[in-house]
């Protein structure tokens, strides 16, 4: 039986990477640059580092800033039309997740018009043609969207993350520059540095994975633990810069082999109360970890010795569950996340619903253990 993995084409990683972007596009050939970032990062004056960059290598460009943090389908149809009448060859987009998922959603429009609706791409991949080229540069140390074949948009309509996933998305460079990430309030860093550490967590238990995401999953975990909390609370270079390749790393796993019922869940957070993705992650995952353990102990006990807790090898069932959600939630709390799911907005006369929508998400199959709708709304109680 084959393994398939899909990885872009090349990344470049570390202080002052950013400066590479002008000869990358000029060596490819690119004459116009859409460029796609959120209006916090204009204001904030990260934007104008990579602007900079395309002036000074004289590179016409066009920005492109109406993004929501939980991007919507109108700013992608937006996205497109405004990318049409900039007339440019290559997408770059600056930002965190939803700058990069919003230029994966028009990269995508641009070349497979038949598209446009947006609401066709939800799930796994239905596209043609290869996106329009995309360069993506990420601001934060999470989702990892610079890497992956994943994207997620928010139907405001029926108020549901779609999550696509589509080879034909993921961008021809990434460059991975700490000095963007350096600009990250803790809130933010924290936030995004537990979604990595979802990422990892989830793609080393789900049913897919296989010893090449063992491997990127097993080390990204290790390095999140080691490095987030001085990232976060004491702005170390050097753990940011580790941060930064520690999410890119869980980003090449879990997009070869999906994600679990954190998400699931997650998602509908995001899509009914527009909780940051990543702290909707972080309050979750020890609730679903626990819920897991039943049948993923033996791969908790694995990562609880890489992580420095080698008396693993002896401990019991309970006690290796007890230990790896402490040692999650004991993270969670280094570095200020210590909210629940009810701090949000959520409600118990949502359960149900909320619980009708996790059953459908894209994400819910690859979860180890699995999970029917009075599952989900037992976890949703237990995360308020």
């Amino acid at each position: 039986m084959s393994t398939k993995f899909v990885l872009n084409e090349t990344a470049y990683f570390g202080k002052g990477s950013r400066e590479e972007l002008a000869g990358e596009i000029k060596k490819r050939g690119f004459k116009k640059v859409f460029l796609v970032s959120d209006k916090d990062l204009v204001e904030a004056g990260v934007t104008s580092k990579i602007e900079d960059i395309l002036k000074n290598a004289e590179i016409p460009y066009e920005l492109y800033s109406e993004i929501k943090p939980n991007p919507t389908i109108e700013n992608v149809t937006q996205g497109v039309e405004a990318c049409k009448k900039s007339k440019a060859d290559v997408i770059v987009a600056v930002g965190g997740g939803s700058s990069i998922d919003t230029a994966k959603g028009i990269s995508i429009v641009m070349t497979n018009p038949d598209k446009a609706d947006i609401k066709s791409l939800n799930g796994a991949s239905n596209t043609v043609n290869r996106g329009m080229p995309l360069i993506a540069l990420p601001t934060t140390a999470g989702t990892a969207a610079e890497v992956t074949i994943n994207y997620v948009i928010t139907d405001e309509e029926r108020e549901i993350k779609m999550v696509c996933v589509d080879p034909n998305d993921i961008p021809i460079l990434a460059i991975i520059d700490s000095d963007l990430m350096a600009t990250m309030p803790k809130s933010l860093a924290a936030a995004t540095g537990m979604d990595a550490l979802t990422h990892a967590i989830e793609g080393y238990i789900t049913k897919a994975h296989n010893d090449m995401s063992d491997m990127f999953h097993m080390k990204a975990i290790e390095m999140i633990f080691m490095y987030l909390p001085a990232a976060v609370n004491d702005k170390d270079a050097h753990a940011i810069e580790m941060m930064g390749i520690a999410q890119y790393i869980a980003g090449m796993g879990f997009s070869n082999v999906g994600l679990g019922i954190v998400h699931s869940m997650a998602h509908q957070l995001g899509a009914v109360y527009d909780t940051p993705h990543g702290i909707a992650n972080a309050i979750l995952l020890p609730t679903v970890m626990r819920f897991n353990g039943e049948v993923s102990w033996e791969r908790f006990r694995e990562i609880l010795m890489h992580i420095g807790r080698e008396d693993a090898a002896y401990l019991s069932k309970q006690d290796i569950i007890n230990t790896f959600v402490w040692k999650i939630t004991e993270l969670s709390k280094a570095v200020g996340i210590t909210q629940t799911a009810k701090d949000y907005g959520l409600k118990e006369e949502d359960f149900d619903m909320l619980a009708d929508k996790a059953m459908q998400d894209p994400c819910k199959p690859g979860n180890p253990r699995d999970v029917n709708k009075e599952d989900f709304i037992e976890l949703f109680r237990k995360a308020m």
